[in-house]
């Protein structure tokens, strides 16, 4: 996905999958800083810090729920509400970022169609809802390769940047999940077949 090196290929899991994406170039007189800073303060930036929030905290709820049953009950009840709101929250920008598209995803980078070319080496700002519950992911990347396509959109591959662990093991939880659920659709599927 991100270069031609097959080990590197297998390092990572891979999705395709349908989110809604935006993809801006980091702007020319704007330090990386300043412009991540400027995209962070918007409602999205917000969205993509309670994601993040939420996950960097679910270790903490297990463990509050080891010692005592009746705070992790009403933690679980708290934070499905805050969930409930950052769904809310999702649907009413997700039009501002962009109908779902067909991509290719990894923890370590993206594969999509764009309408035109990229350079390579080029530094994007990434914002990506991923599908069905909207989840925010703010990132910057790195332009590994750009190719031209027989239908007019340009294949591009980007590598993420400066993310951090969090943000790397919430798309890793992702992936991983999004498979589980393929997975088990197919064997659904099959089953059915076996039985019709």
């Amino acid at each position: 996905m991100l270069t031609t090196d097959d080990a590197e290929r297998r390092e990572y899991y891979r999705i395709n999958d349908r989110i809604a994406l935006e993809i801006t170039p980091l702007q020319a007189g704007f330090t990386d800083d300043e412009t991540f800073l400027e995209t962070g303060q918007s409602l999205f930036g917000l969205l993509c810090e309670l994601h993040l929030s939420d996950f960097e905290s679910q270790h903490l709820l297990r463990q509050v729920g080891e010692g005592n049953r009746a705070l992790s009950a009403f933690l679980r009840t708290q934070n499905k509400r805050i969930e409930l709101l950052t769904q809310v929250m999702a649907q009413s920008i997700l039009g501002s970022i962009g109908q779902p598209q067909p991509v290719v995803l990894s923890e370590a980078g993206l594969e999509f169609h764009g309408a035109s070319a990229m350079p390579p080496g080029s530094v994007l700002n990434v914002k990506m809802a991923l599908m069905p519950q909207a989840l925010g992911v703010m990132l910057r990347a790195r332009v590994v390769r750009c190719d031209a396509t027989a239908e007019g959109p340009f294949d591009i591959g980007v590598e993420f940047i400066d993310a951090t662990d969090a943000q790397r093991q919430l798309l890793a939880r992702y992936v991983l999940q999004k498979q589980a659920a393929e997975r088990r659709q197919a064997k659904e599927a099959e089953h059915a077949a076996e039985t019709a």
